[in-house]
């Protein structure tokens, strides 16, 4: 997000070499629209449906049980990414690595952070490599180092919570055989006192497969340490007769449920587990850090090309916090449950989906339409018949580009992207949209972008307007998603991270809510 806003970025990772393994593979739909706005459209691409579940409780195959983890659901205009996908860590890596490489910029391997110092004028940092020390000078340090990095550590932040021994697990990726055993359903084998779970995944190897094993009377560590203990504990808890090929990784898991105080100190931010871990229960995790990542970068941009003031920055903390804290209560929720009744992976519901997730409470955000005072709900599951300010801003398809060249159909989607606002005008007429138009005058053209939304009554075939977009809604979905009448005039402010920053009137309404992001103009 930094980089396609123009500011430049080192990355830096101690490892020698990329990590392996599959590890959390769910990604919900609110991070496959976050990666579409970066434009990584092979996250959802290559990400695979989830497979439903066969359980097998008796000592035979034959005793499968199907269900479905998450409900099902079809696209909708407003939602086109509606159903998690599944692909492992170690895919994504390569993904955005070669995603990064557009941008000439790249993973620096082996490379460890070991101190940094900071002062009101930027970050002095010492960097470690094949032994050799640097001393690197910098504007803002970024710990993505997860929940044993060094940032948060050297910031001085707390990471208060607790190590579960009631929940643990082996996980890894290994390469079998077994007769019977299709590769079209997630097959779970026992339950949470003792069991294994398999998910086929082909980006493993044809026989690749992703497995978990529960047990509290099982030695996990060796286990994790011995592949011959490992196979000989599978078979034991597979009916069927199985053929080892390969283990490819393994780790022991046990639950910590951790968070911050704060996401930030100075010109030092936390992002991901290196600001909060939890239960696995939900799959939330990696999720949660693309949020953070994304609420944070084009905040940091803006301050960085002088566009806001760095008062912008505390914001970060104020609108994740709460995010995280729900999310950590309702994960760890789940994971009681899942102890309770002895099944691991239950259905879970549309919550999960992170669609849902706002920052309505933000002093950046405004609406001029919402009954104040309302309690906060960060974590709330979508709502399409209520949008505020804070909420995430919904797609809508078959939008016809009227003027300003050859007309062709657009997503609002399509619009959004992490380098600007967009203003999108709802007007009865273009003439309607221009005195609102006038108050984006005094901003800069690359970091503030407008549309006009005509209704699809609108008989326009081209238009002179001073908006950058002028779209007909073709069928009704933008006024529909955005719960606009055909004859009102009501604009929405959409932020660089898809979420809608303002719901306002008019013209003093747009001023009022940008006077809070932008500096003086």
């Amino acid at each position: 997000m930094l980089l396609q806003n123009g500011i430049p970025v080192r990355i830096i990772d101690k490892d020698p070499n990329p990590r392996i393994g599959q590890r959390g593979p769910g990604i919900w739909p609110r991070s496959l629209e976050l990666f579409n706005f970066l434009n990584v459209p092979e996250v959802n691409d290559l990400g695979k449906n989830l497979f439903a579940i066969r359980s097998y409780k008796s000592e035979t195959l034959e005793s499968g049980t199907d269900s479905l983890m998450v409900p099902h659901s079809e696209p909708t205009p407003a939602i086109p990414f509606h159903a998690p996908k599944m692909i492992g860590q170690q895919l994504l890596d390569v993904i955005l690595r070669r995603h990064l490489e557009k941008f000439s910029c790249s993973v620096e391997m082996g490379t460890e952070l070991r101190s940094f110092e900071q002062s009101d004028e930027g970050v002095t940092a010492v960097l470690e490599k094949n032994g050799t020390l640097e001393t690197f000078n910098t504007n803002w340090v970024i710990g993505a180092d997860g929940a044993k990095g060094i940032v948060r550590k050297q910031l001085g932040l707390t990471f208060l919570g607790e190590t579960r021994d009631d929940f643990r697990m082996v996980m890894g990726d290994i390469r079998l055989h077994g007769v019977g055993l299709d590769r079209v359903h997630w097959h779970q084998f026992g339950d949470f006192k003792r069991g294994v779970s398999l998910r086929p995944t082909d980006e493993i190897a044809e026989d690749g497969w992703q497995f978990m094993i529960f047990g509290g009377d099982l030695d996990q560590t060796k286990l994790a340490q011995s592949e011959e203990l490992l196979f000989e504990t599978i078979a034991s808890l597979i009916p069927t007769e199985i053929t080892f090929n390969k283990l490819v990784w393994v780790s022991e898991f046990r639950a910590n449920i951790r968070m911050v105080n704060k996401f930030s100190e100075g010109r030092g931010f936390v992002v991901g587990d290196a600001a909060h871990v939890h239960s696995p229960t939900g799959g939330q995790g990696l999720n949660s850090g693309i949020q953070d990542a994304f609420n944070l970068g084009w905040k940091l941009a803006l301050v960085e090309k002088g566009l806001a003031d760095k008062s912008l920055l505390e914001t970060y903390n104020a609108e994740r916090l709460p995010v995280i804290s729900e999310m950590l209560e309702m994960t760890t929720t789940i994971l009681n449950q899942s102890l309770k009744t002895n099944i691991f992976n239950a259905r879970r519901g549309p919550i999960l989906f992170m669609l849902g997730i706002n920052c309505r409470f933000s002093n950046i955000v405004l609406d001029e339409f919402a009954t104040p005072g309302k309690p906060i709900n960060a974590y709330g599951v979508l709502d399409e018949a209520n949008l505020e300010a804070g909420d995430r801003a919904p797609d809508a398809p078959n939008m016809l580009q009227v003027g300003g060249g050859e007309s062709y159909a657009k997503t609002l989607f399509s619009l959004y992207r992490p380098w600007y606002h967009t203003v999108l005008v709802f007007a009865p007429s273009p003439a309607d949209a221009t005195p609102i138009l006038g108050a984006l005058e005094a901003y800069e053209k690359s970091a503030v972008r407008s549309a006009v939304v005509l209704p699809s009554s609108a008989s326009v075939t081209s238009v002179e307007s001073p908006a950058d977009l002028v779209l007909v809604d073709q069928k009704g979905h933008a006024y529909s998603a955005y719960l606009v009448e055909a004859g009102q005039t009501k604009v929405f402010v959409i932020r660089p991270d898809g979420v809608v920053g303002a719901i306002v009137r008019g013209a003093e309404g747009v001023k009022k809510y940008l006077s809070g992001i932008f500096s003086e103009v």
